[in-house]
This record gives structure tokens, sequence and C-alpha cells, in this order.
């Protein structure tokens, strides 16, 4: 009888089958290197009588392996280890091989930047520079019957394959949302429903541009739309922003010069300077869109959240000429976590973004898609935006007092008329970075002008959150503002 080159290890207590455990330790030594490519096993017989279990168990093992391509038979001359399999001895290093993922790259990555990621804060850390909803306030009782429902549905499409564009439903619901509130009339084939506003981006980015493309964008800005818009190889240039936005005259000057072919910009509420772009700059970029061909991203990302007056209009809504491709999202009325985003645009773009998204993500969560649609449809998506509106308004106010009573002198600002973060100017004798780092020693997080530059230059200002935190943790996040602020400054403005 052949002796059986290697140990096979029968764990009665194992609830993989006995087959499988002979096939895999087999597997096992081929990899180490143990068993050579071209090596004789034994047959059938011989091993189980060497294992003691029944020859129908290593006949079993056998065509695993055999289906695997791991050995091979003939009939006349027994089994073997496949000679395809290259001699797994030669190719390990001399350490010791280790189990698991290896610690180094085997292969190289594209030289494409990639913004740094987001890391997690320390239990007590209050971060102050995050403009985003407080989800401890989200209806969740309400989501879950709505997402509840939809799982118990007859229509069993919503666990299927489905239309790249977004369950029909929500479209029809996102499109009345956007004629009732944001003066856009849009059918549901001019909307495409996303994985948050990010991934609406990415899709827009990879059906408009291409490798040299010049992309127009705010000088101060949202640097994951950076990213995503230069992962296509287009060329982004910065343009100023001032106290009426992004200015026209810039990307005028710029279109002479060059062939525009995108411009992003955030209309609304400037991100991060929370500014209006004026009604002159708003006639005039459409304008010169429409006689450019310049396709406009305007990503109008917390449209509900506008307390002083009347919220100015998107300019998708007074878009006649089809130049407008209008990004939004969810998130920050509901829950980032849910992850809804949208894109209302001419059809022909909708259905060359919903051809991309096939490719890259198939088609979202149907079933969260249908209950979004149901809250959307009865009211209460709308209702939880009011009352936020008025819990957000009031923590503005709150932030506001705070830094006048705390930092006067230190810090100097205008309350937006909306939006979920303020924009404050730091003094110019004061070194706004060392202060950052310093209130990041007090467990505050703040982010300095710098973040959102293009040119990842200084810039003396912070971005400051209120949203997410209610009134005791804003006062605390400004006490602990105050106490990392550098003593030695002089704090004139």
């Amino acid at each position: 009888m052949r002796t059986f080159p290697v140990e096979i290890a029968l764990d009665p207590s194992s609830e993989t089958p006995l087959f499988l455990r002979i096939a895999r330790a087999v597997m096992d030594d081929i990899r180490r290197g143990r068993l050579k490519p071209g090596a004789p096993l034994p047959s059938s017989r011989a091993l189980a009588e060497s294992l003691g279990v029944h020859r129908n168990t290593v006949l079993a093992a056998y065509r695993e392996l055999g289906a695997e391509g791991w050995i091979e038979t003939s009939p006349a001359q027994g089994t073997f280890v496949s000679t395809a399999i290259p001699d797994m001895a030669t190719q390990r290093s001399s350490s010791k091989a280790q189990a698991g993922i290896a610690a180094r790259l085997g292969f190289d990555m594209s030289s494409a930047s990639t913004a740094a990621p987001v890391h997690a804060h320390k239990r007590g850390t209050i971060v102050l520079s995050a403009g985003t909803p407080d989800v401890r306030l989200l209806p969740t009782e309400i989501i879950a019957r709505a997402y509840r429902r939809a799982a118990r549905s007859s229509d069993k499409r919503l666990f299927d394959y489905g239309d790249p564009r977004g369950d029909e439903r929500l479209r029809v619901a996102l499109a009345a949302m956007f004629g009732s509130v944001r003066g856009i009339v849009a059918s549901p084939e001019e909307v495409l429903v996303t994985r948050g506003s990010q991934m609406a981006l990415d899709l827009t980015a990879r059906a408009l541009l291409s490798r040299g493309d010049v992309v127009a964008v705010e000088a101060l800005g949202y640097r994951p739309a950076w990213e995503a818009l230069g992962q296509t190889g287009a060329r982004l240039v910065p343009l100023a922003v001032d106290e009426e936005g992004l200015s026209v005259d810039a990307l005028e000057a710029l279109a002479d010069r060059e062939n525009v072919r995108t411009v992003y910009l955030t209309p609304h509420h400037q991100y991060p300077s929370t500014v209006v772009l004026s009604p002159p700059r708003r006639l005039r970029l459409l304008e010169l869109a429409r006689t450019r061909r310049i396709a406009i991203i305007e990503d109008d990302y917390d449209h509900e959240f506008h307390y002083d007056g009347r919220p100015v209009l998107p300019l998708a809504s007074a878009d006649r000429a089809g130049v407008v491709v209008y990004i939004g999202t969810l998130s920050k009325i509901l829950a980032p976590g849910l992850r809804i985003g949208f894109v209302a645009a001419p059809a022909p773009l909708i259905d060359r973004l919903a051809a991309i998204r096939y490719f890259v993500d198939r088609q979202g969560d149907l079933a969260i898609e249908r209950a979004a649609a149901e809250l959307l449809e009865d009211g209460e998506v709308q209702r939880h935006a009011r009352r936020m509106r008025r819990i957000y308004q009031d923590r503005r106010d709150a932030l506001a007092s705070a830094l006048h009573k705390h930092l006067a002198g230190y810090l100097d600002f205008t309350v937006p008329s909306g939006g979920m973060a303020l924009w404050l100017r730091v003094a110019a004798d004061i070194d706004v970075d060392a202060w950052a780092e310093r209130a990041a020693e007090h467990a505050l997080v703040v982010h300095a002008g710098k973040r959102y530059a293009f040119d990842g230059r200084s810039r003396p200002f912070f971005r400051t959150g209120f949203a997410a935190l209610n009134e005791r943790e804003i006062r605390e996040a400004v006490a602990r503002l105050a106490a990392s602020r550098p003593r030695s400054a002089k704090a004139r403005m």
C-alpha cells in the first residue's frame, strides 16, 4: 500500500463533511508545497484503509479535488497532483508562511490621488466641524414601519434586479417634491436615484468628462466632490468665491481662454462659506452656460434648511436650455446612513447615467427606496424637515450667541440665512491651524480653512457645524474652543 505523504486530521467534532475535510487537507498541502505537481497519491482504497473511513468518502474527496483541478486521474496509472499547478515551494518566501491577507501589496495601485478617509474620534470628543443632521432625532419607528411594509409588500420585484434609475414610486415622489418645493418641473424619467449625492456626482462626472477636460470649481469647496471630478482625468480650475458666491466674471474669463466643459458649484448655501449665489450672477451663469454649452453641476445639498426669508430656488428651476444637472440628497433631511441621493436632468443624460450605474452598482436598495417613497407620499419627510428646520434654527442662534459671548474679538462672522454651519473669520494675528490643533487636545474637532481650500494653503477661517449638536453640546464645544485659543494673540478685529 502506498503511504500517503501528508497527515490528515479528522476532527470528529467538525460540522464540515468528512470528504471535504480530506479534500481541503490535500489542497492545503499542495499550496504549502508539501505535495508537488505530478506527485502520486494513494488509491482511494488504500487511503480509505489508512484513514479508517469508507472508500466512498475518499472517492467523493477525489472527485471534489478533480473538479477543482487540483488532481488528475489516469485509469491506467493512478491519481496525481495536477501538473498544471505551479510548484508552490519555489514561490514561497524563506520566512514562515502566514495565514490571512498579506501585509504588503503584490501589485501596483493607480497613481490617482484620493482624499484622506474619515477617522473615528475618541469617546467624549465633540465634532464641531460636521455639517450633518442630528440622527438622534430621526423618527426611526416611522421609518422602520415604512420599511417593514415595503419588505412585506406583495411586490416581490423589490428584491429582484430592477431599474438602475431607482424605484419608480420614489422617482414619482421626488419629482412631485421638486415641483412643489423647489420649483423644478421634472418627470420620473428625468430623475435618477443614487446611493447618496456622492454617487450622483461620480456618475455625472463619468458621463460628462474625459481626460483633459476643463472643469471650473469654487476655490473654497468640497474636496470629495473635487476628487470625484478629478478621477476622470479632468483638469480642475479653481475660481474665486466672494460674498455673492462664485465669480461668474472669472468663469467667463476662463471660458474665453479655454474650452470649459463643466462648472461645479453649491449656489444655495455655498460650501463652506454659506453665502448664497446672488440673483444677477445666477442669471449670468445660466446665460453663459447656454451660449458656451457648459454643463452646470448644481449641488443643492441642504435645500430644506433655510431659516430667514424665503429659500432661493435652485438654478435648475430657471433652466430652459437644458444645461443644469441638479444633484441633491435626502441625507440632510433624514440620515446619511439611508444613502438616498438623486439627479434631475434631461432624460438623455439620465439614460446615460443609468447605463453607467448598471456597471458600477447595478441598482440601489429598492426596498429602502420604496420605504422612502412612502414617507414622501405620506408627508412624513416634509413634517420631519419642518421640525428639524425649527430645531436647527435654534441651534444656529445658540452657537452664534455663545461665540459672541466667549470669543468676541477672536472670531467674526455673519449669521447665515440657512444651512447647517457657520463660517468664522479668525483674527489676523492668530495662527488658525495651531488653534485647531490645540482644540484637538481639548477633545474638540474643528476644521480650519485650509481643509476647504483648493490649493490646500492656510485660510483664516473655521467652519463650525451646529445641526448635529444640541444646545448643551454647543455651549460645551464653544467653551473648549475658547479654552484652546492662543493666549498670546491680541485678537483685534
